[in-house]
């Protein structure tokens, strides 16, 4: 397992080993000893169609660091930094995430996150440091044209909720910051 940093502080990529043989392969997803970044207390699993998009989201109490894995297939996975006094404040993190390549994302408390599904079934693991909140939960439209982000298609399948989403402005007017 290699941490490797990104240009936004604390946000972090985890390279993991895949141990592959005939029999198929096994892959070493999280270690307290190497990353004990955060306390984890609440896990859960996601499973996308292709062309989903997801998010943005994030509680503005009782707010979660996220590691998100890629079990089975391909997402890209996309963060906004909305915390106070950051140099990266409302600036946006890609990176694709899959089964292939065993990369994992570590989100700080304070970022909104969304993911992009490529493969027709796909299979997002998260570790969360606290838990689910659904009185608490925020997000911003992913189609907000502000965040400059071209999504790799077109034909997106989007919730009902996540589409009435305010953009990033309204989320400063309301919130300012998380």
């Amino acid at each position: 397992m290699k941490i490797i940093k990104t240009n936004i502080k604390d946000l972090l990529i985890i390279k993991q080993k895949n141990n592959i043989d005939k029999r198929g392969s096994l892959r070493e997803i999280f270690s307290k000893k190497r990353f004990g970044k955060n306390n984890f207390i609440f896990e859960y699993c996601t499973t996308s169609k292709a062309n989903s998009l997801r998010g943005f989201h994030f509680q503005y109490k009782f707010q979660q660091a996220k590691y998100v894995n890629v079990l089975k297939g391909k997402i890209l996975d996309c963060v906004i930094d909305l915390r106070k006094n950051s140099k990266t404040f409302g600036k946006n993190f890609k990176i694709i995430l899959s089964d292939q390549n065993c990369l994992s994302l570590y989100i700080p408390e304070g970022f909104a996150h969304s993911y992009y599904s490529f493969e027709k079934i796909n299979i997002v693991y998260y570790k969360l440091s606290n838990y689910y909140k659904p009185q608490y939960e925020g997000g911003i439209n992913v189609l907000d044209k502000r965040l400059k982000i071209k999504w790799p298609s077109k034909k997106l399948i989007i919730s009902k909720k996540d589409k009435i989403l305010p953009s990033l402005s309204e989320f400063i007017e309301k919130f300012k910051y998380l």
